[in-house]
């Protein structure tokens, strides 16, 4: 469904990614797997088209998305969580969610039937959530556009355990609605326990890439760049 084609990604002068090159198939969460500054949300905005890559490509259900605006992107079918959340911080959970909202498919009753927790704070300004709160809102205001596809960005960071927890069992619901994922974390076990097939990515070069079996077998891999 998403494929990058040897990418190589610059931030002005300095190369970020050196032929990246990852497949995601329908139905299935995929993560990416690095120690932080390796490369996972560059690669993610890379798809994005928020820092396009000036070699190689991309492909979204065989078509060529490399260098097209973001908007477009998204229109197209995929949903982006960054790792930074970026919630507009004086609107409502509702009023976040009602401007990302389309006419059909998900809507705001249908994320609050996934994230009761919102429905019972849709009149709350989102500056004044707790960190899961932010995430959840962040999570369901990417459902709203309808996508087929969603990046999801160290979805577990700075969470308390109880809420890492609950963050995991809404992407397994995503996944089992139809959602494919590409999970970008540093928070290996999470991204193990959720996902069907891993990369490794370190220094923006792929040092590994096969299923969470074999990744779990690899204890070479695991030891040298997740420190596991």
């Amino acid at each position: 469904m998403l494929e990058l084609k040897s990418i190589h990604t610059y931030y002005g002068l300095s190369h970020v990614l050196f032929g990246v090159s990852i497949k995601a198939a329908k139905g299935r969460i995929v993560c990416l797997l690095g120690r932080n500054g390796a490369g996972k949300s560059t690669t993610m905005r890379s798809i994005m088209g928020l820092t396009p890559p000036l070699k190689g490509h991309i492909l979204f259900k065989g078509e060529d998305i490399t260098g097209k605006r973001p908007h477009v992107i998204a229109r197209l079918g995929i949903g982006y969580v960054p790792d930074d959340r970026r919630v507009f911080a004086d609107l409502t959970v509702n009023e976040n969610l009602e401007i990302s909202e389309k006419k059909s498919g998900w809507n705001r009753e249908s994320v609050y039937d996934l994230f009761p927790v919102l429905r019972a704070i849709r009149s709350r300004r989102a500056g004044n959530l707790s960190g899961g709160e932010q995430q959840m809102l962040t999570l369901a205001r990417a459902l709203v556009t309808n996508p087929e596809f969603m990046l999801l960005d160290e979805p577990t960071e700075g969470l308390a355990p109880l809420i890492i927890k609950e963050i995991e069992e809404q992407v397994i619901k995503l996944r089992n609605l139809g959602i494919s994922i590409l999970l970008a974390e540093q928070n290996i076990l999470s991204a193990v326990n959720l996902s069907d097939y891993g990369y490794i990515i370190d220094n923006g070069h792929i040092k590994f890439e096969g299923s969470i079996h074999e990744l779990k077998q690899n204890e070479e891999v695991r030891k040298k760049y997740l420190l596991l």
